[in-house]
C-alpha cells in the first residue's frame, strides 16, 4: 500500500505534469446508455454510478490531456457514419464544457490547454474498419481531429491482422502499408493495440513516424495477444514510438487470463456464446463466478507492466492508456480515472524519479504526437499530396 506522503508527492507532480491518456471509450459509452443524450449523462456531475469518466473525476485524477476513442463495432454495416456520430459526440462535450475541455489537434494545442489549466481533447479511431478501405475517408477522419487509428479492433480488416483473430493477411497487405504511408503523410498516429504481433512488425518496418500502442502492455509480464512481445518492445527507442500500459484486469493479470478463458469454455460447454448477454447466459456466468471467484488486479499489477516495459523499451516510451469505460472490471486503485494519483504513488514508493515519471505522463505523448506532425511536413514536402484514394486490395 502507498504511503500518503507519496501520494500527496504524486499528486503534486500531476499538478505540473499531468496525464495523457491514450485511450477513454467515453464516446460509446455515451451512446450504448443515452443515445448520446448528453443531459441524460451530464459529465460535469459525478457519473460514478453509470460511467467511469466524468469531469470531476478526471480533475481528481490528474488528467491534463485525453484521448476519447471514437471507436465502433467492427460488424457494424455502417462504420464510416457511425464513426462520424462518434466525433460528433466529442465535439458536443467540447461545445458543452469549454471550461473544463479544449480541443487539441497539435502538440503545441496540448501544451497550450495545460497551461490554461483545461484537459485537451484529442480523438483516435479505433479500427481500421472505420476508413472502408478508403484513403480519402482516413484523410477526412483526420481533418476532423482524429490523431491516431488503430489499426485493427477485435477482428481482422482485408488489409491487417488483429491479435484476437485468425491470420489472414500476414500482417500487413500491400495496402496495409500504404495505409501506414498515408498515415504518416497526415500526421496520424499508427496506434498497434489490438493488432497481431507480425502486424506490429510490419508497421514498424513500414513507418517513418513514431508509433504508438495507445491501451497495450506487457506480454511478458502477461501472457495474452492484446499485449506486446518484448521484441517489439525493444524497437520502440529506434522508432521514437511509446506503448501506453493499459488497465484492463484480464490483459495484465495472468490468474485474469486464465479466469476469463475457464469462464468462456464454461459459457460454450454449455450451449452459449461466451459473449451472450442474454438473462438464461447470464445466470451461468454467475454461477461459475460464484463458484470461482474473479481474480482482482492491483495497482502494483499494473505498476509491474511498467517497470517491465522501462528495463525493455525504456522509460522514453511508456505512457498510459487506462481504457475506462471500455472495459467491465478495473484494477483495485485503478476504479476509474480518479485512480491515476495511485498508480504515480506507487512508482514513487518503486524508485521512479521525478524526472522519469513527467515523461510517462505528460512529456513522451506530447513529444510523439510533435515527431508525427515533424514527419507529416517532411513527407508532404519531399514527396507532394497524396492522389491515392481508393483501396486496391489486391496483393
Amino acid at each position: 500500500m502507498t504511503s500518503p506522503a507519496s501520494l500527496d508527492r504524486a499528486r503534486e507532480l500531476l499538478r505540473e505534469f499531468p496525464v495523457v491518456d491514450g485511450h477513454n471509450d467515453l464516446p460509446w459509452a455515451l451512446r450504448e446508455q443515452v443515445r448520446y443524450d448528453l443531459d441524460a449523462r451530464d459529465i460535469a456531475a459525478d457519473q460514478h454510478a453509470h460511467l467511469h469518466t466524468d469531469l470531476p473525476r478526471l480533475r481528481e485524477g490528474g488528467v491534463g490531456a485525453q484521448y476519447w476513442s471514437v471507436y465502433v463495432r467492427s460488424d457494424l454495416p455502417d462504420a464510416v457514419p457511425a464513426t462520424l456520430e462518434q466525433i460528433d459526440c466529442v465535439r458536443q462535450l467540447l461545445a458543452r464544457y469549454p471550461k473544463d475541455l479544449r480541443a487539441a489537434l497539435t502538440a503545441a494545442d496540448m501544451e497550450a490547454a495545460r497551461a490554461e489549466g483545461r484537459i485537451a481533447s484529442l480523438m483516435g479511431a479505433e479500427g481500421g474498419h472505420s476508413i472502408a478501405d478508403s484513403l480519402a475517408t482516413l484523410r477526412a477522419l483526420y481533418a476532423l481531429g482524429v490523431r491516431y487509428m488503430t489499426l485493427t479492433h477485435n477482428d481482422n480488416v482485408a488489409w491487417a491482422d488483429s491479435a484476437t483473430d485468425e491470420p489472414s493477411a500476414g500482417g500487413l497487405s500491400a495496402f496495409g502499408r500504404e495505409v501506414v504511408r498515408e498515415m504518416n503523410r497526415e500526421g496520424m498516429l499508427v496506434d498497434l493495440s489490438h493488432v497481431a504481433a507480425t502486424t506490429m512488425r510490419d508497421a514498424l518496418d513500414t513507418s517513418v513516424a513514431p508509433v504508438i500502442f495507445s491501451h497495450s502492455s506487457a506480454r511478458a509480464v502477461c501472457d495474452h495477444p492484446r499485449n506486446i512481445p518484448d521484441d517489439v518492445l525493444e524497437r520502440l527507442p529506434v522508432n521514437g514510438g511509446m506503448a501506453m500500459v493499459t488497465f484492463v484486469p484480464k490483459f495484465v493479470l495472468q490468474a485474469a487470463v486464465d479466469w476469463t478463458a475457464a469462464a468462456d469454455d464454461n459459457m460454450r460447454t454449455r450451449g452459449f456464446h461466451h459473449l451472450d448477454t442474454t438473462a438464461e447466459a447470464m445466470k451461468v456466468h454467475r454461477a461459475f463466478e460464484e463458484n470461482n471467484p474473479r481474480p482482482v488486479a492491483t495497482v502494483s499489477t499494473v505498476a509491474d507492466h511498467l517497470d517491465h516495459m522501462r528495463e525493455v523499451a525504456g522509460v522514453d516510451h511508456l505512457g498510459i492508456g487506462g481504457d475506462y469505460d471500455g472495459t467491465a472490471f478495473t484494477p483495485e486503485g485503478l476504479r476509474d480515472v480518479s485512480g491515476y494519483p495511485n498508480l504515480i504513488a506507487e512508482l514513487l514508493d518503486r524508485g521512479w524519479s521525478r524526472t522519469d515519471l513527467a515523461k510517462l505522463t505528460w512529456q513522451n505523448a506530447v513529444r510523439v504526437l510533435g515527431a508525427a506532425e515533424d514527419v507529416a511536413r517532411d513527407v508532404k514536402a519531399s514527396r507532394g499530396p497524396s492522389n491515392a484514394t481508393l483501396a486496391s486490395l489486391d496483393g
